[in-house]
């Protein structure tokens, strides 16, 4: 696991949290738009190809097409954080029993900082940091 990513955990849930949240924002934004009226070409309904104009009723285009795009940088963020997440949480599920696993599920997993996981496990903030460090290769 490079340490880099185990850093980034916290940052990463917080950043998840705000997306989803601007996400939400989004689409309400999105419903909100405007409607005004718009002409499409289609083909008749009889048999040769003659090409109609018809007049129908759709979001205003440029503001709704700017939000749909807001929205797929934004859903495609959120995937990005949500793999590097999972990525993180199976590494440390994927360890062994014990205290380096505890550590680390205390630290990252729960939001603890290192020097309430130090009171919890009767180590120093320093030694904690050190197992961190031992179990994260750079």
């Amino acid at each position: 696991m490079k340490r880099e990513l185990l850093n980034r955990y916290k940052q990463n849930k917080r950043e998840l949290a705000l997306i989803d949240r601007q996400l939400d924002r989004l689409q309400g934004r999105l419903e909100s738009v405007p409607e005004v009226s718009g002409k499409v070409t289609k083909s008749g309904d009889d048999f040769p190809y003659i090409e109609e104009h018809v007049t129908v009723r759709m979001a205003e285009p440029k503001t709704a097409t700017a939000i749909k795009d807001r929205i797929r940088e934004k859903e495609t963020r959120q995937q990005e954080l949500m793999s590097e997440i999972r990525e993180v949480e199976e590494f440390i599920s994927g360890l062994p029993e014990g205290m380096e696993k505890n550590i680390l599920e205390m630290v990252y997993l729960e939001n603890m900082s290192q020097r309430d996981a130090a009171e919890m496990t009767g180590y120093t903030q320093g030694r904690i940091a050190q197992i961190i460090k031992k179990s994260a290769k750079d």
